[in-house]
């Protein structure tokens, strides 16, 4: 019997690299415990072991560990090609020991999946697919060629022959299963993480775009006295002055001032980080956000109304980048694919917050359906791209940002494709609908009276 662990656990993207620091550990761990269990089963058990066979094979991963060890440094990380070879070096020494240990009949050759596993989760598919062929033949060779094991009294210690090809069976099961099961895994975490990565890029940057708003948007206001105070002093000096260079350089002080005053005003459009600018009539929140894809040929209706039952004044509610961006990703989605036409509407309840983006293009593929709001959507056909957007790929990672960014906020999203909701034969048929629903209490500000303080205005730092 031997105990033996892969040299290799640690996993790092697909196609990419395992550092090396973490191979030698595991493979210092690999070494004591395969003489830890061939020390057992020989004296213990009392079986018997070709111990010098089995220490030179244990003396291989030695060798290996301190070569890597004092050759490379320990933070480098193995590219694929060195990740094979190493996989390959423990399965195969894996496979020596299991053969001069009773082969199948050992109960360690489970451990003949390991390699294929990890293989599954740190490379591509080839690699696996060449290691996971090699481990079914070395599983096949060690059924019929292998060393016995033995008792103290010369017995042959081996298992049924029905028990040994169920064994293989289940191996070969297991290779396979184990290896399609870890790619998959591998591969959707690794797509949520890109995606993740990629959603939090986007609202950062609308983060930081809001807050150059503000801070531009306070220096216009804090700068607004002195200028206007530079205005008023260079007219009086204007009218009081009767040298005309002097007059002339009173006029160029006060046109200067105008100036800083209308750059300062158009910078500042974001508005600054004033309390009561953390709120902002919800139809102003939505016309901002679509303000990027007014301009892209395409119609954009909006309609602004309450539920029946509720208040006719339109809620302020909380003017967050997560919000802003994800409507923001709606509305160019249904911008990229409408035919001519894309409709926001808004309404709004005691209860919830209702927005649905629709367009008259030619909606979301049927196929797709139950997974829109997924990173990296791919299908076997291709979707016709819009003129607008010729380098648009289709994957799905706008609408995936867009999803997470509006659950962040607390709302449900809920896609899907329309139809001739009215009668009225000159409407256009809808294509694509995108429904966000916020509770109340999510994003509309709370009522506390018209007394309250609106606070300190603060500038930002960035």
């Amino acid at each position: 019997m031997v105990d033996t662990s892969l040299g290799l656990a640690a996993v790092g993207t697909r196609g990419g690299v395992v550092r090396l620091r973490t191979l030698i550990i595991l493979r210092w761990l690999a070494v004591f415990g395969q003489i830890f269990a061939i020390g057992v089963a020989s004296f213990f058990l009392e079986l018997k072991i070709e111990l010098g066979l089995c220490f030179l094979a244990i003396g291989a991963s030695v060798i290996t560990n301190l070569v890597a060890h004092f050759v490379y440094p320990e933070n480098r990380r193995m590219p694929e090609r060195e990740v094979l070879i190493t996989l390959l070096f423990d399965i195969s020494q894996l496979a020596f020991l299991l053969y001069l240990t009773g082969g199948l009949n050992n109960p360690f050759a489970l451990l003949m999946l390991a390699p294929v596993t990890v293989s599954a989760m740190t490379l591509r598919a080839g690699p696996t697919f060449f290691l996971g062929g090699l481990a079914v033949v070395l599983v096949t060779l060690l059924a019929y060629y292998y060393v016995p094991l033995r008792s103290d009294l010369g017995f042959v210690l081996r298992m049924p022959q029905l028990f040994v090809v169920g064994f293989w069976v289940a191996m070969v099961i297991g290779i396979v299963f184990l290896g399609i099961y870890a790619a998959r895994v591998t591969a959707e975490t690794t797509s949520m993480s890109k995606a993740l990565l990629a959603t939090q890029m986007a609202l950062s940057r609308e983060q930081k775009l809001t807050d150059l708003g503000g801070v531009i948007a306070a220096a216009a206001h804090e700068l607004g006295t002195p200028l206007a105070t530079i205005k008023l002093v260079s007219a009086e000096l204007l009218d009081e002055l009767e040298d005309a260079d002097l007059r002339e350089d009173a006029a160029l002080i006060r046109d200067q001032a105008d100036r800083c005053r209308d750059i300062l005003h158009s910078m500042g459009r974001a508005g600054k980080d004033d309390r009561h600018l953390h709120t902002a009539p919800l139809s102003s929140v939505i016309k901002d956000a679509a303000e990027p894809h007014t301009n892209r040929g395409k119609t954009l209706n909006f309609k602004f109304g309450p539920r029946q039952g509720a208040d006719d004044k339109t809620p302020n509610i909380y003017r967050r980048p997560e919000i802003i961006h994800g409507v923001r990703n709606l509305i160019q989605n249904a911008v990229d694919f409408a035919t001519s036409q894309v409709w926001v509407e808004v309404k709004w309840s005691d209860r919830e917050v209702i927005v649905r983006v629709l367009d008259d293009g030619p909606g979301y593929p049927y196929d797709l359906l139950g997974r829109i709001g997924d990173p990296f959507i791919k299908r076997g056909g291709k979707r016709e791209k819009d003129a607008s957007r010729p380098e648009y790929e289709g994957m799905g990672l706008g609408l995936f940002i867009a999803k997470t960014l509006l659950e962040r906020s607390g709302a449900r999203v809920n896609f899907a494709n329309g139809s001739d909701r009215h009668n009225d034969p000159g409407r256009p048929r809808y294509g694509a609908i995108a429904e966000v629903i916020w509770p109340t209490e999510a994003i509309v500000e709370a009522s506390d009276g018209p007394s309250k303080p609106l606070g300190e205005n603060k500038p930002i730092e960035i």
